[in-house]
């Protein structure tokens, strides 16, 4: 019997080949997000009074993860119209990816002023706090979310992590064992919580 011995040549130019087309995919992916960008930038230069505008080329730049510039659109979103309330959360959004938990705290606020019943912007401002490390004003966010969504399984799951930071054992472990039947991954991530504390 002759063992089989694969043709190193072939593997190679496939490689290459796999190699090529993986790189003429990146390319293509970075020309339409550079073409995006270019043609959101035309609109708000067309129409410089639409606020509108303005927050679809904040969300292009923050997709492509260029917060700085994402941030001044959304900040001329505002100064057209100061009551563009979903400027003020995506303001927090993009600070928060910044890792300025300060600043991001500041516009999930201003944004509660507007809706302060959103579950997504309390949980937002939830987890700023945990970030910050005041465990006790990230769980009272937390629960706030959880009052108007209550199947926000990872609003529960990140109180749980907050009443574990604070000592309250036994109202995390009611939340492990809800989570149990909602949503077994993030039950289990809990629990590796459970064991370093």
């Amino acid at each position: 019997m002759i063992p089989y011995i694969p043709n190193l040549k072939v593997g190679v130019q496939r490689t290459t080949i796999y190699l090529f087309l993986v790189s003429l995919t990146l390319l293509a992916s970075c020309n339409r997000s550079s073409n995006e960008l270019k043609t959101l930038q035309q609109q708000v230069w067309k129409n410089p009074k639409d606020a509108g505008a303005y927050m679809l080329l904040g969300n292009g730049y923050a997709r492509n993860e260029r917060y700085s510039e994402a941030a001044d659109a959304y900040k001329s979103a505002l100064a057209i119209n100061p009551k563009l309330e979903e400027a003020y959360h995506a303001l927090g959004a993009v600070a928060f990816n910044q890792k300025n938990y300060t600043e991001s705290l500041k516009y999930f606020q201003k944004h509660l002023e507007h809706a302060p019943k959103d579950s997504l912007t309390l949980y937002d401002v939830g987890n700023a706090y945990m970030q910050l490390k005041q465990f006790d004003k990230a769980a009272k966010s937390y629960s706030e979310a959880i009052d108007n969504s209550e199947s926000f399984t990872e609003a529960h799951y990140n109180l749980a992590i907050c009443y574990l930071n604070t000592g309250q054992r036994a109202e995390a472990q009611a939340i492990y064992e809800w989570l149990l039947k909602k949503n077994n991954y993030l039950a289990v991530s809990l629990q590796k919580h459970f064991n370093k504390k």
